[in-house]
């Protein structure tokens, strides 16, 4: 999709130490054009009206793989609209070992987890080469008071990240460890599926140790898991190619139907990235 794009040129500096985005040419029809502005914030504005838009949205930025978006305790300036790649966010626990709480994708809008203190709370790296559309946050605010759909548009995105954190909390809670990776699964398929995607087939992301971060379990459980799936024939996953052959016994898992997929795991390396 980022190839589709007209996108500033990248050196060919190492990119996981990059902290700095690449701030791009606006585009004067960008959310008309955009594939996922239905689930950002710009629903709440008319998109006729360019003043408008360009009185909110600032331009596109690149965001380097392995680069921070922005990290714990920064103040919070922007909001960003992811416009195509993907990113994780992570808390550091007291050992100081990051702890990932989420993924975010195309039409997913990232710093509200800053509203509350106006200091970020958690660390926003990038998975892959990626691009956000910048919201300054206090212009919003003003802006939200001429246009109330806007702010409604606001609150729907805060509701669904709150939603979000309890499904996985309850995830966290009572699923075993099949269970987990079947919710992930089920969950990813969905999230592609409003973005115009096949529910059946996608590239992850993250890596194992990123999965392993998000569902609470070890690295070696998430390659059983794998393995399981694969060895029933429900999901085939080479690398980071998901493949799912069987999305109802895939929700079945999910729900705890099928019993016998938890017993007897075979072992499995985790050659995979």
């Amino acid at each position: 999709m980022s190839g589709q794009l007209k996108v500033t040129l990248l050196d060919h500096a190492d990119i996981s130490h990059a902290a700095n985005p690449i701030h791009l040419r606006p585009l004067a029809s960008m959310c008309k054009e955009c594939r996922v502005s239905g689930l950002c914030l710009p629903t709440g504005l008319p998109l006729h009206d360019n003043s408008c838009l360009g009185a909110l949205i600032g331009p596109r930025m690149r965001i380097r793989k392995g680069a921070a978006l922005f990290n714990a305790n920064d103040p919070l300036t922007m909001l960003y609209a992811v416009r195509c790649g993907s990113f994780k966010t992570s808390l550091n626990s007291v050992e100081g070992q990051g702890v990932v709480i989420n993924f975010w994708m195309p039409g997913d809008v990232l710093g509200l987890d800053a509203i509350a203190t106006e200091r970020h709370v958690c660390d926003a790296i990038a998975l892959e080469d990626s691009e956000v559309c910048p919201v300054p946050y206090h212009r919003l605010q003003t802006l939200a008071r001429d246009f109330p759909v806007l702010q409604q548009s606001l609150n729907r995105l805060m509701s669904r990240e709150i939603v979000r954190e309890h499904e996985r909390v309850l995830m966290l809670c009572n699923l075993t460890a099949e269970q987990r990776l079947a919710s992930f699964l089920v969950g990813l398929s969905k999230r592609f599926v409003s973005r115009g995607y096949s529910a059946h087939g996608f590239v992850l992301r993250m890596s194992r140790e990123d999965m392993a971060s998000y569902l609470g379990l070890r690295l070696e459980t998430v390659c059983r898991s794998v393995a399981r799936l694969r060895a029933l024939r429900i999901v085939g996953l080479q690398g980071r190619l998901v493949e799912i052959l069987d999305m109802p016994a895939l929700m079945a898992l999910e729900q705890g139907g099928d019993e016998g997929v938890h017993k007897d795991n075979p072992k499995a390396p985790c050659s995979t990235p």
